[in-house]
C-alpha cells in the first residue's frame, strides 16, 4: 500500500467552541500524529479493491463507518493492533492501541491551527480549495500551502471525518466532520466549524484523515470519553435556534 504520511503533533491545549449551543470547552491533548494529507483515492483502491480514477484526490463518498474500516485494515496491513473493533454498527475505540484511526475533534482542531487562532491559518486563498475556485470536484492532495505543522488541506478540498459524536441527545449517532469543502465559501471553511452526519452518510465533499496514538485510560482520550458521551445523550430539551432536526 502506498505509504501514509504522518506528521507529530505536540502536546498542547485547544479551544473548541460550538456556535449553535453557545458552547465552550478546552482541552489538554497528549501528543499524537496525524496524515500530512487527507486519505486519497489511490490508498483506499488499494487497501479495499475499489478504482481510483483520480489517485491524488481525496477518497470521497467515504462514511465514516467505512472510514473506520479503512483504519483498520491498515493497521493489519502494517502489522499495528487495529484500534477498532465492531458489534454490528456499533464500534469500540480501544484507546490504547498504537493502530491507525480517526482523529478526535479536539485532535483535529489542534493540528489544524498549528498554534493559529484565528478562523484560517493562513490567507484563505493561499492554503484553501474553496468555493472561490469554481471547483466541480476536489483537487488532487496538497495543491496548496500547508500550515506550520506540515499539514495540507485541512482547510477546504474535503470535509473529513472525525471520531466523536455530534449531539448524541439531538442527532444520536451522527459524527462531526471538519474543516469545509471545495464548494464552501468562507464562513465554513474555518477550523472551528462544526458538522454531522450519521455514520452511513456519504457526500462528495466529505473525505478523512487518519491519527496514531495510544492512550493509557479505557475509555477516554484527547478530548472523548465514553462517560461524557452518554451523559450527553441523556440531556433533553428543545433544539438551539437555527438547529436542523435530525432526519
Amino acid at each position: 500500500m502506498t505509504d501514509i504520511e504522518l506528521a507529530y503533533i505536540p502536546p498542547g491545549t485547544v479551544a473548541l467552541h460550538d456556535a449553535r449551543q453557545k458552547r465552550r470547552w478546552s482541552v489538554e491533548l497528549e501528543s499524537f500524529e496525524i496524515g500530512v494529507y487527507a486519505v486519497t483515492e489511490q490508498q483506499v483502491a488499494e487497501l479495499i479493491g475499489e478504482p481510483a480514477p483520480h489517485p491524488r484526490r481525496p477518497a470521497t463518498g467515504v462514511s465514516w463507518l467505512r472510514a473506520i474500516r479503512f483504519c483498520n485494515a491498515a493497521s493489519e496491513w502494517e502489522g499495528l493492533d487495529p484500534a477498532y473493533s465492531f458489534d454490528g454498527e456499533d464500534v469500540t475505540w480501544h484507546v490504547d492501541s498504537d493502530g491507525y484511526r480517526l482523529p478526535t475533534e479536539a485532535e483535529w482542531e489542534h493540528a489544524c491551527r498549528a498554534g493559529s487562532t484565528a478562523p484560517h491559518y493562513g490567507p484563505l486563498g493561499g492554503v484553501a480549495w474553496t468555493s472561490a475556485d469554481g471547483l466541480s470536484a476536489p483537487h488532487d492532495v496538497g495543491g496548496r500551502m500547508p500550515n506550520l505543522h506540515g499539514l495540507f488541506d485541512t482547510l477546504g478540498n474535503v470535509w473529513e471525518w472525525c471520531w466523536d459524536l455530534l449531539d448524541p441527545a439531538r442527532y444520536d449517532d451522527y459524527r462531526v466532520f471538519r474543516g469545509g469543502g471545495f464548494a464552501d465559501d468562507a464562513w465554513s471553511v474555518r477550523a472551528s466549524t462544526r458538522r454531522g452526519g450519521s455514520p452511513r452518510t456519504q457526500h462528495e465533499d466529505l473525505g478523512f484523515r487518519v491519527a496514531r496514538g495510544g492512550f493509557d485510560a479505557v475509555d477516554a482520550a484527547q478530548g472523548w470519553s465514553a462517560q461524557a458521551d452518554a451523559e450527553r445523550a441523556a440531556i433533553s430539551g428543545p433544539l438551539p435556534p437555527g438547529w436542523t432536526p435530525r432526519r
